[in-house]
């Protein structure tokens, strides 16, 4: 297949393209910057330049395309109600270029969305569990419904901590690059909070096998660990550092986390077993404590 991806170039992207690449697939991936196109370039994939703002060219990408995965999201910290809205405008452009073909649009999602599901205390969220409405939700729902319109549409829920080395700017780096400021690696209240986990060349892999053979109207989770508890993150964190590690109560926690404050206090498991039995992916990469064992998150 012909697979128009976009964010070809970012952490995720990085490794879906070799992955689809490797499967034998073509890949176009969209660039909006001379440094995005040049590595693009250099794994062996075409290059579209734009941005999720260019409807026009995401349309006719789409169009001229057997498949479409979409990772990007322009985070815009100053605007996120913006961010959001691009986002939608994006999927809504791809799915009605893709309208009545029956080809894939695999998009992308956060699981720490399911979060804030209620009543969800006993069990680690699953593939059928659906919020409503909400921020990335109504993207989420927005490409699921696709599925009543030939598209063969799937949503992959991405966990907080998809890790490897490739990950440069990701919700881990961004605990150590606290940790140093803070000179405590902390966690917030007593760290039994759950977040999950996943190798980057794993969930590149699930990517695959979504845009191959993912039934339509499919959400699926990018999970190897169900959930890593925080005050496990903090730890490692810590021995790493040589710093202590300490709990922030909750009303601290902006001062400590910054812009993270809303996210580190949520617990998040998530099964991953639908997903698994439906694809047939398994995870066989190091666990996140292996690849922190490496110790590449920590050099300069």
């Amino acid at each position: 297949m012909r697979i128009f991806v976009t964010g070809a170039s970012g952490h995720i992207g990085s490794a879906v393209v070799p992955e689809l690449l490797r499967a034998g697939h073509q890949v176009l991936g969209l660039a909006r910057s001379d440094s995005s196109a040049a590595a693009i370039k250099a794994i062996g994939a075409e290059v579209r330049r734009g941005d999720l703002k260019d409807l026009g060219v995401l349309a006719e990408a789409a169009a001229a395309s057997d498949g479409v995965i979409h990772l990007a999201f322009e985070s815009l910290a100053s605007d996120m109600a913006e961010s959001l809205d691009t986002d939608r405008r994006a999927i809504e452009a791809i799915g009605a270029a893709l309208e009545g073909s029956g080809k894939p649009f695999v998009s992308t999602t956060a699981s720490l969305t399911l979060s804030f599901i209620g009543g969800i205390t006993d069990r680690p969220a699953t593939e059928e569990d659906v919020l409503p409405g909400g921020p990335r939700v109504d993207g989420e729902n927005a490409v699921i419904a696709l599925a009543e319109r030939g598209v063969r549409s799937a949503v992959i829920r991405l966990p907080p901590l998809v890790h490897g080395v490739l990950d440069r700017h990701g919700l881990f780096p961004q605990l150590v690059g606290i940790a140093r400021t803070q000179g405590v690696s902390g966690y917030v209240a007593d760290g039994a909070n759950r977040w999950p986990a996943v190798h980057t060349v794993d969930a590149a892999r699930l990517y695959r096998l979504a845009v191959e053979n993912a039934p339509a109207g499919s959400r699926l989770h990018a999970v190897a660990e169900d959930g890593v508890p925080f005050h496990k993150l903090a730890e490692v964190i810590a021995g790493k550092l040589d710093m202590a590690t300490a709990g922030i109560a909750v009303g601290d926690a902006a001062a400590h986390f910054s812009h993270l404050a809303p996210f580190v206090g949520l617990d998040n498991p998530i099964s991953s077993e639908q997903t698994r039995q439906m694809l047939a992916w398994k995870p066989t990469h190091p666990t996140l404590v292996e690849d922190i064992d490496q110790g590449f998150y920590f050099e300069n």
